[in-house]
């Protein structure tokens, strides 16, 4: 087989790599029958959720959101960070209004988000 046709293949792949996972351990040989089994499987997989199951990128809004949680902040203690209002922060995170570059940078350096998310790029 060279790739998955339907979504009745990719869900049988699905349990059976399930189950490969319960036999194949760290050290099993890469040689042995079920690992291999396993690599194909993976890939043909990965392939069909590249294709099908497409993971889009975060937006700013999303990251916003997740650092908020992840640093326990609020839209005041990020307004703060970034030196803005609390009302600009919360048209970013509802994405009303996008940073301008010097905000943008400072979400960046001081929230740890990559470049290519805040830029939408």
């Amino acid at each position: 087989m060279t790739s998955i046709r339907t979504e009745t293949e990719y869900k049988a792949m699905m349990q059976r790599i399930d189950e490969l996972l319960l036999i194949v351990e760290e050290g099993t040989p890469e040689n042995d029958v079920n690992s291999i089994e396993l690599v194909l499987l993976s890939n043909l997989v990965a392939d069909y959720d590249e294709k099908h199951h497409p993971v889009s990128q975060p937006t700013l809004q999303d990251i916003l959101k997740l650092r908020m949680y992840e640093m326990k902040l609020t839209q005041k203690n990020i307004a703060e960070l970034l030196g803005v209002s609390p009302s600009r922060v919360s048209e970013y995170i509802t994405g009303k209004h996008e940073p301008t570059l010097k905000v943008a940078r400072q979400i960046c350096v001081k929230l740890s988000v990559d470049a290519a998310t805040v830029l939408g790029v």
